[in-house]
């Protein structure tokens, strides 16, 4: 029989539990709020649809907006810069590209943000592989013929920028081909394509998502595809392994991570959900069609892949003395 004293009892219970708040209730279900996801780069860009396709997806399925933020600058280290200082609680969270996570600590001796220490891996959400393309004032055949040609000669290249995943692909190719080569940067793939196409330089590195137009309109010719397998899009073009040149994989890797101490179950969820988006059929599509090869990996895969990508290209941007400094 409830008592007297036991009604008092529970009534103060009741009304202590109410003042202190979340002392004594569940704790608010991830994601309770709106999500900002910050990209490193002005929208129109090849992370930018990456984000906003998954995005606009990811928030269809947990029921909160995803507001993607665009934070170019700092070859991504503004915008990294203010997720690691972010709360870690899950609602700001950071596209991260090779750039960001891989090569910046090999390329500058000071940087605002540590990768290692101050940002924590959610999924490798896809990747944007290498092909090597040349304009109309280039004779070679092919990718094998190309190579043979500029042996011996001093041969100049574009690239999306300084230390961009398309400048250090080829990088990768002329110490695995033995080549003499230029390096010539632009601001962005679509200056150094529009100049590809114009003759004034003779080879680039681009992505299928920048490149596509100008592939599939005749502007420059596909040599070959720095990936383990040929592309989908490009089943006619060989991959550099069928060349004899196993070592030249190279892709621009855009991942999710979040602010260091972001609790494990709150990364978790964030992952599974942000996988469920890349997984849905339609969403996948439109990723491929793009050009992205959709991933949706694992926190500890894709914080596994980040220390195999340091070891292996930090040893080429020290052995070829590329700094940004």
């Amino acid at each position: 029989m409830l008592t007297r004293r036991h009604l008092t009892s529970a009534l103060a219970f009741a009304a202590l539990a109410a003042a202190t708040g979340t002392a004594f209730s569940q704790p608010a279900t991830y994601p309770s709020k709106p999500i900002r996801w910050l990209v490193p780069y002005p929208a129109g860009g090849g992370s930018d649809f990456l984000a906003r396709t998954i995005g606009q997806q990811l928030s269809t399925l947990v029921g909160q907006p995803v507001l993607v933020d665009n934070k170019p600058g700092g070859n991504t280290a503004i915008a990294a810069s203010e997720v690691a200082r972010a709360p870690a609680d899950g609602y700001t969270i950071l596209s991260a590209d090779n750039g960001t996570m891989v090569f910046n600590t090999a390329l500058y001796s000071k940087l605002t943000y540590n990768p290692q220490t101050e940002l924590v891996p959610v999924t490798l959400m896809g990747k944007f592989p290498m092909i090597l393309v040349a304009g109309p004032g280039t004779d070679a055949k092919d990718a094998k013929d190309f190579i043979a040609k500029a042996k011996g000669r001093t041969t100049n290249y574009g690239s999306a920028g300084a230390g961009s995943p398309h400048h250090l692909a080829m990088e990768l190719l002329k110490v695995s081909a033995g080549l003499n080569m230029v390096h010539v940067p632009y601001r962005g793939a679509a200056p150094a394509l529009t100049d590809l196409a114009g003759g004034q330089i003779p080879v680039m590195m681009v992505d299928l998502a920048a490149g596509a137009g100008f592939i599939k309109g005749g502007k420059v010719r596909a040599l070959a595809v720095a990936n383990p397998t040929r592309l989908p899009q490009l089943p006619d073009v060989p991959t550099f392994a069928e060349l004899g040149f196993k070592n030249v994989e190279a892709a621009a890797q855009v991942g999710l991570v979040a602010p260091a101490g972001t609790p494990a179950d709150v990364v978790n969820t964030l992952q599974k959900q942000v996988a469920a988006a890349i997984n849905t059929p339609a969403i996948r599509q439109k990723l491929v069609d793009f050009g992205i090869e959709p991933v949706a990996s694992t926190p500890q895969a894709y914080a596994d892949l980040i220390k195999d990508e340091v070891t292996r290209w930090h040893k080429l941007i020290r052995d070829q003395k590329i700094s940004l400094d």
